[in-house]
């Protein structure tokens, strides 16, 4: 067995508390962690909430929205997630990542009960080709940061400024251990939805309208509905970026598995000139 320890965004620093890894760098500054593995590790932590005894209910996430309060460090995070609205057929969860003592980011996700209602599933939003078919994609021409260097991308053509359709995946694990007598422990169990969800702020950089050496566009938030669960690795971005005329953007996605289409993704953006 390798006595290297296996890639991750995160490694566990106690109850609660994860230290961030290279592989989280961000792409507007090295100094500050780039905002898509940290939600990916909120929602993880709300799912992990979820599975404590008593509380396995059948429910699933169907909407998570992330408001980003502040520059994320690349510093310890302290994790907490509470329950805001319980209910039987309803529930809003919150997690709440702090970061040298301050909160830096929220996730407050709504699970619905589920059913069986596959008699009438169905949309009309068009799947994508297999990641296969897609041509290799480098986000780090365009963009720099551990995170950028550690994603995998494919597109269907050329982007064009404010538009392209891409897979993004990656062999980087949400949370790793540490590596003793050499083998792997202190490693969580890290489920598809979280995993997927750790990838879709990508969405950002797939499709920019103007260079980032020019133009500062920074999401504040990410918002993600969905009508189905995923499954990974692959995360599928139909990607439309729309800049208005007072300094304003906004990054809409269709967000696909290699299954079809599984809901949608918005990212306020802060547009200005550099």
């Amino acid at each position: 067995m390798s006595n290297s320890p296996v890639p991750s965004y995160f490694l566990p620093a106690g109850p609660d508390r994860y230290t961030p890894t290279e592989h989280v760098e961000g792409a507007w500054s090295d100094r500050e962690q780039h905002v898509s593995p940290l939600a990916g590790l909120l929602v993880h932590h709300m799912e992990s909430y979820r599975q404590q005894p008593g509380r396995s209910d059948g429910k699933a996430l169907s909407r998570v929205t992330f408001d980003i309060l502040g520059p994320i460090a690349r510093a310890e995070i302290a994790l907490e997630t509470a329950v805001l609205r319980p209910g039987r057929s309803v529930e809003l969860m919150q997690t709440t990542a702090t970061i040298e003592g301050r909160p830096t980011l929220t996730a407050r996700g709504w699970y619905l009960s589920a059913s069986d209602t596959a008699a009438v599933a169905g949309t009309d939003l068009p799947a994508l080709p297999d990641p296969d078919t897609f041509e290799p994609f480098a986000m780090s021409d365009t963009w720099p940061g551990g995170f950028v260097r550690s994603v995998t991308a494919r597109s269907a053509a050329a982007p064009r400024p404010g538009r392209a359709t891409v897979w993004v995946s990656t062999d980087i694990a949400l949370v790793g251990g540490e590596q003793v007598g050499g083998e792997q422990v202190g490693g969580e169990q890290v489920g598809a939805l979280a995993a997927y969800i750790g990838l879709i702020d990508a969405a950002n950089g797939v499709a920019v309208r103007q260079q980032p050496t020019e133009w500062l566009f920074p999401n504040v938030d990410l918002s993600v509905h969905l009508f189905r669960q995923p499954v990974g690795p692959w995360v599928g971005l139909d990607t439309t970026v729309s800049f208005g005329p007072a300094g304003h953007g906004l990054t809409s996605s269709v967000l696909h598995d290699v299954g079809g289409p599984i809901g949608t993704a918005a990212q306020s953006l802060l547009l200005r000139e550099r």
